[in-house]
């Protein structure tokens, strides 16, 4: 079973930055990054498949955050920026290897067989 370790989270003050980090054990062939807001459904965020690099994103990002992965260290990083205090969420990595790409659709969350522990992103006013 692959493995996915979550780092980066924390609080920071609106219009802040955080960056975040998933290391999976292994190679996967999709990376993604979910969020879970205080008494909301889980979200999708972004999908990278890891074999191309073609990415998806959900529309809130609006150009705010920086996908990337380190193909060497099976390493997803996503830079978040100008966070707000809506953007505050247990925030998921998630992956999958029983596709070639990414699933479609890349935001169904039953689609991902893997899971992180997830990371609190706190922003305040």
């Amino acid at each position: 079973q692959v493995q996915l370790v979550e780092s980066g989270g924390g609080s920071v003050q609106s219009g802040g930055s955080l960056r975040l980090s998933c290391a999976a054990s292994e190679r996967t062939t999709c990376m993604a990054w979910f969020r879970q807001p205080p008494g909301k459904e889980r979200e999708a965020v972004a999908a990278i498949a890891t074999g191309t690099g073609l990415k998806s994103t959900a529309d809130f990002v609006r150009g705010r955050f920086i996908f990337s992965l380190d193909h060497a260290n099976n390493t997803l990083y996503v830079l978040l920026n100008k966070l707000e205090p809506e953007d505050t969420a247990i925030n998921y990595c998630a992956a999958t290897t029983t596709e070639e790409f990414c699933p479609y659709p890349w935001y169904n969350v039953p689609s991902y067989n893997i899971w992180g522990q997830g990371t609190q992103v706190t922003v305040t006013s």
